[in-house]
């Protein structure tokens, strides 16, 4: 299936919008393709604001309708809790707000943009989907990640090469208890660093420490500034450590 069939399908359908490089393009083809598609952002503690501004930004440039849902996933304790398949309830939360929201704007059908490199068996959230009954159209067009970057280059996007980004609850262990001080202390912590130059890094919690994951060509920057990173995030934990295994390039 072609991405312009599935549209001609589905001449009205909502998205379900994170601001990343898949549901972008995806709100791109939809635009593209004449689709009645609104986008609708979650708006909870597990996003960093930037990944919000970007949302807002991308909306704007493709002159497309974006709304925003502020969502308290902290209040369900079955996401707090952080069990092994806490994305499972997560996305059922934020799916579910997404599908009513979306009702009340006369849309029954709502789209994602998970895709053809997703591996749909290591990700709990992808059963809520199924659920939900949500559809991926890159993923059954069998656009792949490196695809979409392409195709979104071509289009203009400025998303084309935004690195991957996984929500900040990812950050701390499952079996930790979620918290919104945790979540702020991550969120400034990665802020800090994307303002040194880092990108594609990740600062996971371990115990009380934080456990910096990067790619080992951002070593020497590490290096370089490493006092002062070392004097900021202490601030937030309570020993700074360096993954030799590093994150892939």
């Amino acid at each position: 299936m072609e991405l312009s069939d599935f549209f001609q399908e589905n001449p009205k359908i909502a998205l379900a919008f994170s601001g990343g490089v898949d549901s972008a393009f995806l709100l791109y083809a939809a635009k593209e393709y004449g689709a009645d598609t609104t986008a609708y952002y979650v708006k909870t503690a597990f996003q960093p604001r930037f990944e919000y501004e970007d949302a807002c930004r991308l909306a704007d440039e493709l002159k497309m309708p974006m709304k925003t849902i502020e969502l308290d996933v902290l209040a369900d304790e079955a996401v707090s809790s952080n069990p092994k398949n806490r994305c499972y309830y997560c996305k059922r939360r934020i799916f579910t707000a997404i599908l009513s929201a979306a009702k009340n704007d006369g849309y029954t059908v709502v789209m994602d943009g998970t895709n053809a490199s997703d591996d749909v068996n290591d990700r709990p959230g992808m059963k809520a989907l199924s659920e939900l009954s949500v559809h991926s159209p890159l993923r059954k067009c069998g656009l792949t990640k490196d695809m979409i970057r392409s195709l979104s280059k071509e289009a203009g996007l400025f998303t084309w090469d935004k690195p991957a980004y996984a929500c900040l609850a990812t950050r701390i262990p499952t079996g930790t208890e979620i918290t919104e001080d945790l979540l702020i202390r991550t969120e400034m912590s990665e802020n800090y660093l994307r303002t040194l130059g880092f990108t594609d890094f990740r600062i996971r919690l371990m115990g009380d420490a934080a456990r910096l994951q990067l790619k080992e060509s951002q070593f020497e920057l590490l290096f370089t500034r490493r006092c002062e990173i070392f004097d900021t995030l202490r601030r937030y934990y309570s020993a700074v450590l360096l993954d030799l295994e590093v994150r892939d390039e």
